[in-house]
């Protein structure tokens, strides 16, 4: 069984190849670190399955399914392993597609069920049902889209949840989201785009490519120049809006 390993952390990566060099009927023909470089290795490499990491920059899992969906259409899909460290919607999407994931930190007992289910699947080769159940997990999560209602955070080796009603603003900060919080701000190895859909738009807006707004934390907007725009929070933090965002706050709120 030929299976591409995409997961944009190398010990990740180093583990789940430890573990599947071990199988002898299993052959590791690639692995990529990015959503972007899984789009093309499964593309050039075809592999029967790929063990597909959920939470990376620029590009998600659930973006690299959205990228293959020509091929779907097509009549190629490889056997999808989701992997996952939290996202516990992503697990009950998963659960109505009939596709299979590993919770981080999985272990080798509940990999081998993995590879047991994607054994059966590759024997019966091409199933068109495989590729109607990757179209049905993308026709989910947009119709029944649930919004995260806590985030998880890590620091200093502890772990912490934030409520969302909590976050006042979000701020970019390269492949990471700074969380503003009261005067405490909290990095979350997420991009912003990515964040942006797992909260819900009718509560967070995305008022400038670096930035993101709680509407309920927005006391006032004013103008600030020609193109853009000044909100100003309950805190009393003011934060940049630009024009072309202007309608989304529009949209959500009752700005005239």
């Amino acid at each position: 069984m030929r299976v591409l390993i995409v997961d944009d952390e190398p010990p990740a990566r180093r583990k789940l190849r430890r573990f599947l060099d071990d199988e002898g009927d299993v052959e590791v023909v690639g692995e990529a670190a990015s959503g972007k470089e899984a789009v093309a290795a499964i593309r050039r490499l075809r592999p029967q399955a790929v063990f597909l990491d959920i939470q990376m920059p620029e590009m998600d899992g659930f973006e690299v399914l959205r990228e293959l969906e020509r091929d779907v259409q097509e009549g190629f899909m490889p056997r999808i392993v989701f992997v996952t460290a939290y996202d516990q919607f992503a697990l009950k999407a998963f659960e109505v597609a009939a596709l299979d994931y590993l919770l981080k930190p999985f272990d080798r007992q509940r990999l081998s069920q993995a590879l047991e289910r994607l054994r059966r699947e590759v024997e019966q080769a091409q199933r068109p049902d495989m590729q109607e159940g990757v179209q049905e997990l993308l026709d989910h999560l947009r119709r029944r889209r649930q919004y995260a209602k806590r985030i998880m955070v890590r620091s200093q080796g502890r772990v912490r949840f934030l409520k969302t009603d909590e976050i006042d603003w979000i701020q970019a900060a390269g492949n990471y989201a700074e969380l503003h919080v009261g005067s405490r701000s909290h990095l979350l190895r997420e991009t912003l785009s990515t964040l942006e859909e797992r909260l819900d738009p009718e509560q967070f807006v995305r008022v400038h490519r670096s930035a993101i707004v709680n509407l309920d934390r927005v006391r006032e907007v004013h103008p600030y120049s020609k193109n853009d725009y000044t909100i100003v929070l309950a805190s009393g933090h003011k934060v940049r809006m630009s024009r072309r965002y202007r309608d989304r706050l529009e949209q959500a709120s009752d700005l005239p």
